[in-house]
């Protein structure tokens, strides 16, 4: 059986949902879940918004969301988009909805801010998400090692701007 399903983007209404969806995501993968609701509205809606989301909803029902950033590559030549979180409901997997959100993405992106590429990260030991991926086209950055700098070390590396040049 087909779901039906609408594509939107998330409101300040539509937020709680995006959250739980999030909370959800981090469930599914054993992650830490850190960020408050109201971070994630500053972050949507504040007045240097730092992502966009889309919700997948039946009826008020979530199945599915996104949240992407965008991300500007000398060596793609352009702007893109980075996936920071894709989410399916256990209900929905196997009914391309994963794909839906993708290309919900794709498009959103290319109107917006003419996006020519997606870029986002999977765990590697995460083998149906390297899977579904791979059949949609994406391919591993090969050479390329993800980094992340944090805490501790981003306040220092933060107050380096703070010093005096000379």
């Amino acid at each position: 059986m087909t779901i039906r399903y609408r594509i939107v983007r998330v409101t300040p209404e539509t937020l709680p949902l995006l959250f739980q969806s999030l909370k959800n995501l981090a469930a599914d993968l054993n992650d830490n879940f850190t960020t408050r609701e109201t971070e994630l509205h500053a972050a949507l809606f504040g007045p240097s918004p730092t992502c966009n989301a889309l919700l997948a909803l039946q009826d008020a029902r979530v199945l599915g969301a996104a949240l992407f950033s965008p991300v500007f590559s000398t060596v793609r030549g352009g702007a893109g988009a980075y996936i920071s979180d894709l989410w399916v409901a256990p209900e929905a997997r196997g009914q391309a909805l994963g794909t839906a959100l993708l290309a919900a993405v794709a498009e959103r992106t290319r109107s917006d801010w003419n996006a020519s590429f997606i870029k986002l990260i999977s765990y590697s030991d995460n083998d149906e998400a390297l899977r579904f991926y791979a059949r949609l086209g994406f391919a591993p950055l090969r050479g390329a090692t993800g980094l992340t700098l944090s805490g501790a070390p981003l306040a220092a590396l933060s107050r380096q701007t703070q010093k005096d040049p000379q």
